[in-house]
């Protein structure tokens, strides 16, 4: 059976790597066709040229990106709109576009909290990815942005109860964090064999290591810690999301 097309959709660059870094390497690796889009950024900035290293690194195609401003980073997008401020309907159509011209079997977003941090980008994110979700598969919406089309699941990057006190460590306990009961997570993915693309991925997005935000953490690990901390990715299959029979449903590769 062919290993499912999958479009992950975040918000910032370094989000696609640090959330779904090792799905996207393992499809991509089985011969799946992969792609991201990012929701904020301008394309001439030097954080999508980072975007467009990762995605190298991963086998994820080029940068799709929405082009909005990030909601802390005026400069990310200069004399663009906030993403969050943007206009719902504009933003969905804008992700519908690349759904329909992409026409992935799967797609990946943040989960409702907009994962561990809760940025409100990622909260966003979340939003205008089920509506375009649902919204790519019905004709009669926006029928310039091209021919309908329905992915057959939607799965949601979160972190279970479970695996927080170790993250803590990691992200600091001063931050607030965001998990969801572990009977919640439908998908637990062992990307350990992808860890070392998973990792070059992250650290391809020099600015946010420089910084020390988590990439820069991240850099600073062991490889046994990051293999520890990072050899696991977990989603959520969203339920409203129409589905195709059991039998040829696509799914993420689940943990034995």
């Amino acid at each position: 059976m062919p290993v499912p097309s999958l479009l992950a959709v975040f918000a910032h660059p370094d989000d696609e790597s640090l959330s779904a870094g090792g799905v996207l390497a393992r499809h991509a690796a089985a011969g799946a066709r992969t792609a991201v889009v990012t929701a904020t950024w301008a394309a001439d900035t030097p954080r999508a040229a980072e975007l467009a290293e990762a995605l190298s690194i991963l086998g994820a195609g080029t940068p799709r990106m929405l082009g909005y401003a990030d909601a802390r980073v005026p400069q990310s997008a200069p004399g663009r709109v906030r993403f969050c401020d943007a206009p719902l309907d504009e933003a969905v159509r804008r992700l519908v576009t690349h759904i329909r011209a992409f026409r992935p079997d799967i797609m990946v977003t943040h989960d409702a909290y907009g994962g561990l941090p809760g940025h409100p980008d990622h909260v966003h994110t979340h939003r205008v990815t089920v509506l375009a979700a649902q919204a790519a598969g019905l004709g009669q919406l926006y029928p310039d942005a091209g021919a309908p089309w329905q992915p057959r699941a939607l799965y949601l990057a979160t972190h279970p109860h479970s695996a927080v006190p170790a993250l803590r460590d990691v992200i600091g306990a001063r931050k607030a964090v965001y998990s969801v009961p572990d009977a919640q997570v439908t998908a637990t993915v062992d990307v350990g064999p992808w860890m070392e693309r998973k990792i070059a991925a992250v650290l391809a997005h020099r600015s946010e290591v420089d910084r020390g935000a988590l990439p820069g953490v991240i850099a600073g690990l062991s490889p046994e810690a990051r293999e520890r901390l990072f050899a696991t990715e977990w989603y959520i299959r969203h339920a409203p999301m129409a589905a195709a029979p059991a039998q040829t449903e696509p799914r993420l590769t689940m943990r034995p």
